[in-house]
């Protein structure tokens, strides 16, 4: 097959200029938002597999559908349009027997995948991996990984990351401190899109590194710092994603169903649904989390999505009676105000963490709202409950009211089955 010449141009900077000369086994390089961590990798990535004929690369992060919402789009839209056009690369959708992957000319490919499937990803070897976002994986899902490099098309087999700094203590922090991984730690000024070669902010650099810092607590260290931090004054101390973050199965019919509302429009409105397994243990398997929508426009989208399950044994909502009413014309169901002992339920919702009997789908969230995003701003439950803080470390009588919709609709599903809530719901022909 004949193809045109291909021109493309990247000038990577510190930390992901560095990356490039990096020939350890494991590399990562963290950082904070907006530094270039992901695209310096990905043309990496690309360069290897133009550089090095039958190279074979893997692009993965923890769940595919994840991957595809991040990493795919800079790679589709900054890294390989130009060898595209020119015939170079070509995108394969997958078969039984063949992951999804980008073809090279020159017998290279890249396979994208997720770790939820990883069956897809793992049946084969590897030249080099790229994580992206890798603080989402567990050690054993990296070490899996390693074992899997040994396709011997390049000169060296690696595994590179990058990630946003998460909790000190973060087995991947750990695994660079003890020299197993290279740490590379990005900043800003790596960016040219933020920052011109004389270390002067762009104007687009400047209105983004607002947005970074306006933040506060610990996305604000993680994110504009990139510091390796834990929130000051965590409320629930005993949740770990890596243990409270499931991934998610077929809900069983016979299980007990939930429906929990926190109502917001420039707040985000929430809106999860629970099963309740015959041991009473919970777990929250989807999510509506959005801002600047009307109640009615959530309704209409829920009644969808519950199209053929069971019906909830109650939908426990914020106490605002006009949305309740809207939410009620538009699901058909009734509703009924949420026990709301704000201490109580968060010793509650503590100890089912502590328990393992408190657990969350990964990406149970149905949209990423993209303003939220935007604004570094949690997307779902699961992001809120690290930043989830006390307003007084010392006297813990009341959690900072900000981004915190989720773990209030989270609260009243906990404080329904463990305070002593009595569920009554009627369904509206």
């Amino acid at each position: 097959m004949s193809v045109a010449e291909a021109v493309h141009s990247f000038a990577p900077r510190g930390a992901c200029a560095e990356l490039w000369a990096r020939r350890e086994d494991e590399v990562l390089v963290a950082g904070p938002a907006g530094t270039g961590k992901s695209r310096s990798c990905l043309e990496k990535l690309h360069l290897a597999a133009l550089k090095y004929p039958g190279m074979r690369g893997l692009m993965v992060r923890k769940t595919q559908v994840s991957l595809s919402s991040a990493a795919l789009v800079t790679w589709r839209q900054f890294v390989i349009p130009e060898a595209e056009a020119a015939g170079v690369v070509s995108f394969y959708g997958g078969s039984a027997q063949e992951p999804p992957q980008y073809r090279y000319a020159n017998g290279s490919r890249v396979v994208v995948g997720g770790m939820d499937k990883a069956t897809k990803v793992m049946s084969t070897e590897y030249d080099m991996i790229y994580v992206q976002e890798a603080v989402e994986l567990t050690e054993e899902d990296w070490e899996a990984l390693t074992t899997r490099l040994r396709n011997g098309r390049m000169p060296y087999q690696q595994l590179m990351a990058d990630c946003n700094p998460d909790v000190p203590t973060h087995w991947l922090k750990a695994r660079c401190e003890r020299g197993s991984c290279v740490l590379l730690q990005s900043q800003h000024t790596d960016n040219p899109v933020l920052y011109g070669p004389d270390a002067k902010a762009t104007a687009f650099g400047e209105r983004y590194i607002a947005k970074l810092q306006a933040l506060t607590g610990v996305r604000y260290q993680r994110l504009y710092l990139g510091r390796w931090v834990a929130a000051e004054g965590v409320i629930y101390e005993h949740f770990d994603s890596a243990i409270h973050v499931v991934e998610p199965f077929a809900v069983p019919l016979d299980w007990t169903r939930w429906i929990t509302v926190d109502f917001g429009y420039v707040h985000p409105f929430v809106m999860q649904w629970w099963a309740e397994n015959p041991d009473g243990k919970l777990y929250l398997y989807r999510e509506l989390y959005r801002t600047h929508r009307l109640v009615a426009d959530h309704a209409a989208d829920a009644k969808v999505l519950m199209a053929g399950e069971p019906r909830p044994r109650a939908v426990l909502c914020d106490h605002d009676a006009e949305d309740r009413a809207t939410l009620e014309q538009t699901l058909g169901v009734a509703t009924q105000p949420a026990v709301k002992k704000v201490l109580e339920g968060i010793d509650a919702v503590n100890t089912r963490f502590r328990d393992q009997r408190l657990l969350l789908f990964r990406d149970a969230r149905v949209y990423r709202d993209p303003e939220l995003d935007d604004r570094h701003k949690p997307t779902s439950t699961a992001e809120e409950i690290p930043g989830y803080v006390w307003a007084d470390h010392k006297s813990k009588d009341a959690p900072v009211k900000e981004d915190d919709d989720g773990c209030d609709a989270m609260r009243y599903m906990v404080a329904e089955r463990d305070l002593g809530g009595r569920p009554r719901v009627r369904w509206m022909a």
